[in-house]
């Protein structure tokens, strides 16, 4: 299909298109950069990221399975189905090899794409990442979970997601985008939402053990506050993986990509650009 222009109510710049289920928009010229969001959002969730980094990056966002405007996902997914959904839009796109970034569900998807296929990988960015819960913490979610059984979440539900994510009360500063988070929430697909919590609250585990196995280089990051996706799981994937590490960013908590965008676009250049220089310098 050929690409559109996107509409500013997308909150994003550059082309968009429809590739085989996918919704997906390009932005940017320069090695390409994915960015997969997390579970109950779609890609406009990006914009503060599209802005900063399409000026040295082709930036590439897209909604996961069951999200925004892309296809459901089978009725019990892995996270195989979610990372097959990258690889297709990759080729499609004409693109071998990416960095690939992901937020909470999406740095799942990012360590699984990274896992299975690693020649489509120049570095991976895992952002809030979920590993290896407590006893306490998994049977919380997987309550979450339950109690989903593809309706889309309650307002009780979305007012309990908020605080956990931007703290209760929520900050006055941040008011705006806890009320775009919450509008992404509430007009979620219900099904795609329900089947890709399910897998979110069951996937902690799913890389304990197969992180040695990731070769590229890695940063795992999240906010010092965020008591889901803590400051102690990134530290312990960093110490799991051979060429990675953690940074841990200073009273943030869940949404930090939206809340501090200016330190995650920071930290994320950095990386990157090192990443590059290192895949540069390997490839002479």
């Amino acid at each position: 299909m050929k690409p559109d222009t996107v509409s500013h109510a997308s909150g994003l710049s550059g082309t968009s298109g429809m590739f085989d289920g996918t919704s997906y928009s390009v932005s940017g010229e320069g090695p390409a950069l994915v960015l997969i969001h997390g579970v109950g959002m779609n890609r406009s969730v990006w914009a503060p990221q599209v802005d900063a980094l399409k000026n040295e990056f082709r930036i590439v966002s897209y909604d996961m399975l069951g999200h925004g405007g892309s296809a459901l996902p089978s009725a019990q997914p892995d996270l195989g189905e979610y990372a097959s959904q990258l690889v297709r839009l990759l080729d499609h796109l004409g693109i071998d090899a990416a960095h690939v970034v992901g937020h909470s569900m999406g740095s799942l998807i990012a360590l699984e794409f990274a896992l299975r296929y690693p020649s489509r990988v120049l570095s991976v960015v895992a952002l809030n990442a979920v590993y290896d819960r407590t006893h306490t913490q998994r049977a919380a979610v997987l309550q979450r979970a339950a109690s989903l059984e593809g309706t889309r979440p309650e307002q009780p539900g979305i007012d309990a997601t908020i605080a956990r994510w931007f703290d209760d009360p929520v900050p006055g500063h941040l008011a705006q985008v806890a009320e775009l988070v919450r509008s992404l929430l509430g007009s979620v697909n219900p099904v795609g939402y329900a089947r890709t919590y399910q897998l979110f609250a069951s996937s902690d585990q799913a890389h304990v053990g197969r992180l040695p196995q990731l070769s590229v280089p890695a940063l795992f990051m999240t906010g010092e506050c965020d008591p889901n996706s803590s400051p102690l799981m990134s530290q312990s994937m960093a110490a799991a993986a051979p060429n990675a590490r953690a940074e841990i960013v200073p009273n943030e908590r869940h949404m930090m990509n939206v809340t501090a965008p200016q330190i995650v676009n920071e930290r994320l250049l950095q990386f990157v650009r090192e990443a590059t220089r290192q895949f540069s310098g390997a490839a002479k």
